[in-house]
């Protein structure tokens, strides 16, 4: 689907429905947006915008990385969008001129539509031009971050709040859960912060300095989302350090119990297994009361060990 809206001389906004259409020199600038574009609005990159190859090539293998590219005439940018329940993520790419902006993004863009309806629906705010319109674009992209962001501080904070006995196994699934999706979220802002970062600092790009604190303020959200990332892996490493201690700590009681047990049976079956062998000649077994003297010796010395123990401090 194509759409165009365009700013008069009048400074007012037109929609319409042929791109040959822009050409009228009643028109100061336009955007152009194909959202689940046909082959034929595809073709439109090079036929009727004549960009690069490299960029329309760009457009038609997903995914690239977040980048900013300069070609003679126009400026690329590779943007990514995020679906905040599947972390998905999806190309939205961006033509800039001194004319004009194009966007094209081969799934629907919630955010794309947000920008879109916010200019639209304001004459003032579209009467700026592609620059400032490239930073709302850019800006609604942004903010469908946070609530991914946000989802997953939630989860974290309920399962350090959970009670972790029991249900390690499970905790454990769910941070390494949370930590792969974590790390989707970092593959996307971190190159989209470094593409904000090119961006205000850029000379290249006509018309960016009188809107260096708007895309400055994008570039300090992708901060601040970096390093929630940032401090929620760590979070979810002391989370793991923790389980993993309990449970080492766990298993060390449990091997201790055993040892201790195992220890004091050990003389109870020497001595039972002395008294076992069937020879003939054994004193003790021709003696009356050998058999509660040797049960007797045996109880003494379980006793006696498990007292030892007991004021070692293994049972504590």
């Amino acid at each position: 689907m194509l759409r165009i809206a365009a700013l008069t001389t009048q400074r007012e906004i037109r929609f319409l429905n042929r791109l040959e259409e822009t050409n009228d020199e009643a028109f100061v600038w336009f955007w152009a947006d194909m959202s689940e574009p046909t082959d034929s609005e595809t073709r439109l990159l090079d036929t009727f915008f004549h960009f690069h190859p490299l960029a329309v090539e760009d457009c038609l293998h997903l995914l690239q990385r977040p980048k900013l590219d300069h070609y003679e005439g126009f400026h690329f940018f590779v943007l990514h969008a995020i679906d905040p329940r599947q972390l998905g993520v999806e190309e939205v790419n961006l033509f800039l001129t001194g004319r004009y902006m194009v966007t094209y993004h081969s799934l629907p863009s919630k955010a794309v539509d947000e920008a879109w309806a916010k200019l639209a629906q304001h004459p003032a705010s579209f009467a700026k031009g592609p620059v400032y319109a490239a930073y709302v674009v850019m800006d609604k992209l942004v903010d469908h971050y946070f609530p991914a962001v946000y989802e997953l501080e939630d989860l974290i904070a309920d399962i350090d709040a959970a009670d972790r006995r029991g249900r390690s196994k499970q905790v454990m699934d769910d941070v390494f859960d949370i930590r792969s999706r974590l790390l989707k979220l970092r593959r996307t802002i971190v190159p989209m912060r470094e593409l904000l970062y090119r961006v205000i600092n850029s000379e290249r790009i006509a018309g960016a300095r009188e809107y260096h604190a708007f895309y400055t303020d994008v570039h300090d959200h992708l901060l601040k989302l970096s390093e929630m990332i940032e401090s929620n892996r760590d979070l979810t490493a002391d989370i793991r350090d923790s389980y993993l201690s309990y449970n080492s700590d766990r298993m060390n009681t449990i091997m201790k119990t055993l040892t201790v047990i195992t220890t004091i049976f050990m003389p109870l079956t020497f001595i039972a297994g002395v008294y076992g062998m069937n020879f003939i000649y054994m004193p003790e077994l021709q003696w009356r009361w050998g058999y509660f003297a040797v049960l007797a010796a045996m109880i003494a010395v379980g006793l006696g060990m498990f007292a030892w123990f007991k004021r070692k401090g293994w049972f504590d």
